[in-house]
This record gives structure tokens, C-alpha cells and sequence, in this order.
């Protein structure tokens, strides 16, 4: 990937508006005898007048935001096929060391400014959030819970980010939104719960940990998108882990038993460089551009693709339930799309009458 291709426009959504317009008949005032007549000039539209914004936005970072809910769906199964190789404190250390150093390796290239001041403090959110405290509560989760009981806490995070994003940036998704939103958490909930026998796990207590931790990274590194490109946000908050990740790779790879495997080399490499940082990346880009409420509620097919991971992967059955519940997802998804179009193509349209108005 080059450079170039890397960055992205700050601002609360990048978008290209191209500048030419197409020529204007002018206005002619009605021809007076024995004069000449002259075009009237037509006003330039006023500073700040809102504009129609294309739909190729929206689409790209409903796109980016799916790939990133791909590239998250195959976590748990590679922490799995870690865990067959390092301790799970190892595999936490060594996931967010790899992944700063591919990040400070993009920051380089492309000489991304220093973060101001002011962002240092969501940095440290994100960081110990979603680059810290997720990876290590799930890893520490899966030695007792299977993947697809692990896969309760991404059914409540799509709500959970929702609330919080709402609190947060000040969004106010509507009550169709919400009722959307909660019918696919209760869907995937009960499927989940349902394919791991309805048991609950001395892993919960960290499941239930990740869920609320990663929901505060997933809204702070939402917010910081819009004022510097996505997949910066995840880059300095790897390099901010730098430090503790490398100093917990020295302890902790002495002190578990090591036995490297096919399996757990590729799980340590995809949970680094795929689900940490081109996952991440891909994530706050969509975000940034669709909003925190509808980028979230893509997740809710995230447990669904674990489960098909797991199978695939793992070897683990799945009930036939499994289509249902997918087809039940995929309408509150829809909805949730549906609404947060509306929504926004209301707000323009106030915003326009109350500027002709005044």
C-alpha cells in the first residue's frame, strides 16, 4: 500500500465536492426601447450554504466499516490457534508489539504529524481499550470459554458502543434506531447463548470487562477520526503501547511455556497485523464517515461470522439455527442503515429551510 493511499482528509467526513459548476442561463430584464440591454449577474451561493453531499461516502465507509467487522470476526478463532503456542499474557504483549512496529512503520513513511496535545488523553482510551484491555480480557476469556460463547460479548457491544457513542459525541439516533438496535442485540444474545449450551463461564467476568472497555476505545477512536485520518487514531495508540508491550513480552515470555505451532504463528500474526491494525484501521474510517450509532450496529453480524469461523477453523458445530438468526441480523441491520439515512437527509433538509427562511 502506498503512502498516499494511506492518509485521509481530516475533518468530520472526507469528502471531494468537485468546484466546476455548469453554465447559468442568466436572468435578462425585459428589453427597454432604444437601450441596451445587459445580463444580470447572479449571486455566488453564500459562505458556509449547505451542500448536497454524494452518496459515495456513505457507501465507502459502510464498506470500510464491514471490513473491519470481517477482519474482527476472525479474532477469537486466532486467538484460539495462539493460545497453542504462547501464554496468554505473551500473546496479548506480543500482539500489540507487532502491531506498533507495522504502525510506526506507516507513520514513518507517510510523516504523520505528531497528534496535538489535546488528543493525547482519547488516545490513551483507545489504547487501553482496544489495544490493551480487550485483546487481554478475551485472550485471558478463551482458556476457559469456547469461541462461540465468547461471541456473547460482540452481540452486546453493537448496543453497548451505540450508548455510549450517543453520550459521548452527542448523536441522537430515533426511537426506530433504537428499537432496531435492540432486537439484533437480543437476536445474536439468544443465539449465542443458545450454542453454547446456555452456561455461563468463570470467563464472563472478563468477557463482561472486554465488552465495556472496548465499547469507551471503539467511541473515543471514533470521535478522533473525524478530526485526524482513521487509521492514525490506531496507529499512536499502538505507539503509546509501545513501552508497556514491549516490557511485558520480556516478562512474559520467560515465565509461560512457549511451543510454536503452524497454528499458533499464523493466529499471532493475523491477531497483529490483520485484526489490530488493518482491522482497526479499516474501522475508524468507516466510522468517521457513517457515524459511531451505524457503524456499530454493523457488529451485530460479527458472532455470526465467528461462529462460521469456528467452524471452518476450529472445528466446532453450529445448530441449524445459525441461518435464522443470520436473516434476523441482517433485517435490524437494515433498519438501523435505513434510519440513520433518514435521519441525516432530515437534518439537511431543516438545515436548508431554516437558511432560505433566513
Amino acid at each position: 500500500m502506498r503512502a498516499e493511499d494511506s492518509a485521509t482528509t481530516s475533518g468530520p467526513i472526507a469528502v471531494t465536492i468537485s468546484t466546476e459548476t455548469s453554465p447559468t442561463p442568466t436572468a435578462v430584464s425585459a428589453p427597454t426601447r432604444g437601450m441596451a440591454t445587459a445580463p444580470e449577474p447572479v449571486p455566488a451561493p453564500a459562505p458556509g450554504a449547505p451542500q448536497h453531499l454524494p452518496r459515495a461516502p456513505a457507501r465507502r465507509g459502510t464498506l470500510l466499516a464491514a471490513l473491519g467487522v470481517v477482519a474482527f470476526s476472525l479474532t477469537f478463532p486466532s486467538t484460539a490457534w495462539g493460545l497453542e503456542s504462547f501464554g496468554p499474557w505473551s500473546l496479548v504483549a506480543l500482539r500489540s508489539t507487532l502491531a506498533a512496529l507495522i504502525a510506526g512503520c506507516f507513520l514513518l513513511a507517510v510523516r504523520a504529524p505528531v497528534p496535538a496535545r489535546r488528543h493525547w488523553g482519547g488516545l490513551a482510551v483507545v489504547a487501553g481499550g482496544v489495544v490493551v484491555g480487550f485483546p487481554l480480557l478475551t485472550t485471558l476469556a478463551l482458556q476457559t470459554s469456547t469461541t462461540s460463547h465468547a461471541a456473547v460479548v460482540v452481540g452486546l457491544l453493537p448496543l453497548t458502543t451505540a450508548v455510549l457513542g450517543s453520550l459521548r459525541t452527542g448523536e441522537r439516533p430515533s426511537v426506530t434506531f433504537w428499537v432496531a438496535a435492540l432486537a439484533g442485540a437480543a437476536v445474536v444474545i439468544g443465539f449465542t447463548v443458545q450454542q453454547s449450551g446456555g452456561s455461563l463461564t468463570s470467563g464472563d467476568l472478563y468477557l463482561f470487562g472486554a465488552l465495556l472497555v472496548c465499547a469507551a476505545g471503539y467511541t473515543e477512536g471514533g470521535r478522533l477520526a473525524r478530526v485526524m485520518p482513521g487509521w492514525q487514531v490506531i496507529g499512536w495508540a499502538l505507539i503509546l503501547c509501545l513501552p508497556f508491550a514491549v516490557a511485558g513480552t520480556a516478562v512474559a515470555l520467560p515465565l509461560e511455556p512457549v511451543h510454536l505451532t503452524a497454528h499458533g504463528v499464523l493466529g499471532l500474526v493475523w491477531v497483529a497485523a490483520g485484526s489490530t491494525f488493518f482491522g482497526l484501521y479499516v474501522w475508524y474510517r468507516g466510522m468517521a464517515e457513517i457515524g459511531v450509532p451505524r457503524a456499530s450496529q454493523l457488529q451485530l453480524a460479527q458472532p455470526l461470522l465467528t461462529l462460521a469461523w469456528s467452524v471452518l477453523l476450529l472445528g466446532e458445530e453450529v445448530s441449524a439455527a445459525a441461518p435464522l438468526a443470520a436473516v434476523a441480523v441482517l433485517v435490524c441491520i437494515a433498519a438501523t442503515q435505513r434510519t440513520g439515512r433518514r435521519s441525516r437527509a432530515e437534518r439537511r433538509a431543516a438545515r436548508e429551510t431554516g437558511s432560505a427562511r433566513s
